[in-house]
């Protein structure tokens, strides 16, 4: 079924405990993403799904695999815990997918780890089908994330809250190194093991600074981007992550684990879903300072490879850190220009960019629906646009602001809403609807998990069969906080 080349493996032992998946009752399979699957050369066998569900949960390890939980610490909530790992993942192994890309297969609620805390090492169904959810439609927005090749429910109940149905995810990521894996060697004055860990990474995800002038330093500033452009485009689609700690940061600039994470329905930049965010440490509009705060922990871990002098390393992280800021203003102001229709980019947009959000969160305006429609205004309609707002006034303004700006632009507002709809999506994982799908799921229902998969497999398209997917939420349907589910 898979073609492993772990390489992962092959690093030190310190950087992973060998573990093999604790098997469960009765597997049975819930959801196979089979595109993915033949994107990674996977092949299925179809014919015996009591077997494919067994391998999927980790009843059978396939020939090839070399389980491991990865070691890692991490700042959770700005208080830094020196040892974390994967108290509830198993890195089964590693394949090349059909595109030449490295790519990790992980169970997450396969059983405990030696980095547990205690825990019982499994998952609920609901968290296992939310990061499904979520982890495809980012997928399909375009936004990098990890993917989700399965669900496999375990026929064992899980005690969190309450007693919960079982199950495993099959995680597939280009890779599960973290800021939090530098920090695990770091913190123990291991060097050498972040010196090998740096070079492991350089080689999987950045070869091209193999040749640079100092690679280490190349590599702060590329993973800085990285994030800088992944925020950008989290704000870009309303997204809150909610637990941006520094051992949910990839070195890879995926997104990963999507736990209290939530899209916003009525646009409010201190939004807070998670219901472990008492402080509102990571909120909508928090989350560019929290990426580059994250950042600077990595710098920390990476200054004895800077440079020999710790003056010239500590302002080579700096400098890495001031272009972390320049990187998102400059991404997040392309983002939300496209989303305005702007073809170009000339000073004062910021700050019409800028007075739009404050009338949407003083009109109480849904963040996905009131640019959705503003395509509709490109094409002199604007009565859709001006209804997602409690009080259109300065709205209303706003529209007129925004066409003398237009006017500089050779294009026509045809042109102009196209573009617009192929960036403002019609469709999003709303919370809503997720946690609709969860509570029919929990009473074995997952007709409309499925459904909801299929609307957000286009989610720039306006769909008449999925029109009340597009509908923000009534008061009494509101979903005001999210939980990770651990």
């Amino acid at each position: 079924m898979f073609q492993f080349d772990n390489s992962y493996a092959r690093l030190p032992d310190r950087f992973f405990a060998s573990v093999y998946p604790e098997p469960v009752e009765g597997p049975k399979l819930l959801k196979f993403n089979e595109e993915l699957a033949g994107e990674l050369g996977i092949e299925a066998d179809f014919s015996d799904p009591a077997r494919l569900a067994a391998i999927l949960a980790g009843n059978v390890v396939p020939p090839g695999a070399e389980p491991i939980a990865m070691a890692y610490a991490g700042h959770q909530f700005g208080n830094f815990v020196p040892q974390l790992g994967d108290g509830r993942a198993i890195l089964l192994g590693e394949v090349v997918d059909r595109n030449g890309r490295r790519r990790d297969i992980q169970l997450k609620g396969a059983g405990p780890t030696p980095f547990s805390r205690r825990g019982d090492g499994r998952a609920a169904l609901g968290p296992v089908l939310r990061e499904y959810i979520v982890s495809e439609a980012f997928a399909a927005l375009g936004l990098p994330a990890t993917r989700a090749l399965a669900a496999v429910a375990t026929g064992e109940p899980v005690r969190r809250e309450r007693m919960e149905q079982g199950a495993v995810f099959v995680r597939v990521a280009a890779s599960h190194v973290r800021v939090g894996t530098f920090q695990f060697f770091a913190a123990r004055g291991d060097n050498e093991g972040v010196k090998t860990l740096a070079d492991y990474v350089i080689e999987r995800h950045y070869p091209e600074l193999k040749t640079a002038e100092n690679p280490y330093s190349s590599l702060l500033r590329a993973v800085a981007f990285r994030q800088a452009d992944l925020i950008a485009r989290w704000m870009g689609v309303g997204f809150i992550h909610g637990v941006m700690n520094t051992d949910n940061m990839t070195i890879s600039g995926e997104t990963i684990d999507f736990g209290p994470c939530a899209f916003l329905d009525e646009y409010n930049p201190m939004k807070v879903f998670s219901s472990i965010d008492q402080a509102g440490r990571y909120a909508y509009r928090n989350q560019p300072g929290i990426g580059q705060w994250n950042i600077a922990r990595l710098a920390e871990c990476l200054l004895p490879l800077l440079d020999e002098d710790q003056d010239r390393a500590v302002d080579a992280a700096n400098a890495v850190l001031k272009e972390f800021g320049e990187r998102f203003q400059s991404e997040w102001l392309g983002v939300f220009a496209r989303k305005i229709g702007l073809l170009s980019e000339v000073e004062g947009d910021g700050e019409l960019i800028q007075t739009l959000l404050a009338a949407m969160h003083e009109g109480e305006a849904d963040f996905t629906l009131a640019f959705r429609r503003l395509a509709d205004a490109a094409e002199g309609r604007d009565e859709a646009f001006l209804a997602c707002f409690a009080a259109p006034e300065k709205a209303l303004a706003w529209l007129g602001a925004w066409r003398e700006r237009l006017a500089g632009e050779a294009r026509s507002g045809e042109e102009r809403a196209a573009a617009m709809r192929a960036v403002n999506p019609a469709v999003i994982p709303r919370n809503h609807r997720v946690e609709e799908a969860l509570s029919a799921a929990n009473y074995n229902d997952f007709s409309f998990f499925e459904r909801l998969l299929e609307a957000l497999e286009n989610p720039y398209e306006e769909r008449p069969e999925f029109a009340d997917l597009m509908v923000p939420p009534k008061p009494e349907e509101r979903v005001s906080m999210t939980f990770c589910g651990t």
